[in-house]
């Protein structure tokens, strides 16, 4: 038993494709730009918001100012439509509330704005005491860099061997790795499970039940 496990937010707590999408479009549409199907976004994903709009852009368009512009449309709206379509993935509550049963510390670690982030996990998880929820912060450098997990690691008086990190992405299996974490992938996530099998964590779950097994036992 992990004394402490961190899970990356988008793609891995919650399904929020559809308003990252959604809001991401918007601001386009605003700077009259090509739209993109939802189903795009999963692989714009992961390195923060202001990578997301970069890959979103037309190659042609993106530039620092065209980036601010976007950011400056989508913040306002995501922060009012963040969580219209995004939901829990099954099961996933039941996994956090277990480990809470079994005293684990949990956390969470996301290149989202602090703020999205921070309201996303108390909105859908209110009963669950996490240690910390971390997104992206000034002067903090975004995942794969180690930072927030061992911020994270210090707040929880882990070590690494003590700490299980877990997320749906390659950003989060270089991540854990960095932070020298059991690195876990999460299959159920954005990304296809080949992209997180590359990376070799010590774990693939492909339901979070699974997850839950592979963690109590």
């Amino acid at each position: 038993m992990k004394k402490l496990v961190i899970f990356d937010l988008d793609g891995t707590l919650i399904n929020t494709i559809a308003d990252l999408a959604g809001a991401t479009n918007y601001a386009l549409k605003a700077c009259g730009y090509p739209l993109h199907d939802t189903d795009a976004y999963r692989f714009f994903v992961g390195n923060g918001i202001n990578k997301l709009f970069e890959r979103a852009l037309p190659e042609s368009e993106r530039s620092e100012e065209n980036i601010r512009k976007i950011r400056s449309l989508f913040i306002p709206y995501y922060n009012m439509h963040n969580a219209d379509l995004s939901r829990p993935y099954p099961g996933i509550t039941h996994v956090l509330e277990s480990l809470q049963a079994e005293g684990v510390s949990l956390a969470v670690a996301s290149n989202k704005y602090q703020e999205a982030t921070e309201k996303l996990v108390k909105h859908y998880f209110p009963q669950i005491g996490f240690i910390r929820i971390f997104g992206q912060r000034e002067n903090v450098p975004v995942k794969p860099a180690p930072d927030v997990v061992f911020e994270i690691m210090q707040a929880a008086g882990a070590q690494p061997e003590e700490t299980a990190y877990i997320g749906d992405s390659g950003v989060d299996m270089q991540t854990g790795i960095n932070a020298k974490a059991e690195t876990i992938g999460a299959a159920w996530g954005f990304r296809p499970r080949t992209e997180l099998e590359a990376y070799h964590p010590a774990f693939i779950a492909d339901t979070p039940e699974a997850l839950l097994d592979y963690l109590i036992g």
